[in-house]
């Protein structure tokens, strides 16, 4: 099921380069007081029938106002279209959210879809409720993090630039 996807842009984009006017180069930019080589990229999503969108809108909006690029795509989303999305849109990072419980399904789903569609080293992470013991088996499955309520955006900034580093 496609829905429009809504963009997200940092609160610095001029319309020229992304984020903050960063080209990338050797100085960098700087979020949240971390250090990335160019303004990520993000991909907020929320797959399977999870209708609860607070979380996913509120961690779009705070990796924005850091000053990260962020795409919004809306809820529903399965996870083909997910990952068609993420490559398309050439994201660095791919961000779940899930209230629904089917976490330990939906992850390793995006996961598989992302490497049919050629987005192998497309990091993902992911958050909502997730009881503690499922975390071992996401992250053993492939996601790079998760989070849980009451996470600081400042960790999972922190949690960004260590995937993007590997």
């Amino acid at each position: 099921m496609n829905r429009p996807i809504v963009p997200l842009l940092s609160p610095h984009d001029s319309g020229g380069s992304h984020g903050n006017g960063s080209s990338g180069n050797a100085s960098g930019t700087q979020i949240a007081g971390v250090s990335f080589e160019k303004v990520p990229r993000i991909l907020i999503a929320k797959p399977g029938l999870d209708g609860h969108d607070r979380g996913a809108k509120y961690i779009a909006k705070a990796l924005r106002d850091a000053g990260m690029e962020v795409i919004y795509t809306g809820i529903r989303q399965s996870p083909d279209d997910i990952a068609l999305t993420a490559v398309q849109e050439d994201v660095d990072v791919v961000g779940l959210s899930l209230l629904s419980g089917a976490h330990c399904e939906l992850f390793p789903r995006v996961i598989d879809a992302l490497k049919k569609q050629g987005g192998a080293d497309i990091p993902v992470i992911g958050g909502g409720i997730i009881p503690e013991e499922d975390i071992p088996a996401l992250l053993k499955a492939g996601v790079g993090a998760i989070f849980t309520p009451g996470t600081r955006i400042e960790d999972v900034i922190i949690q960004i630039k260590r995937l993007l580093e590997k």
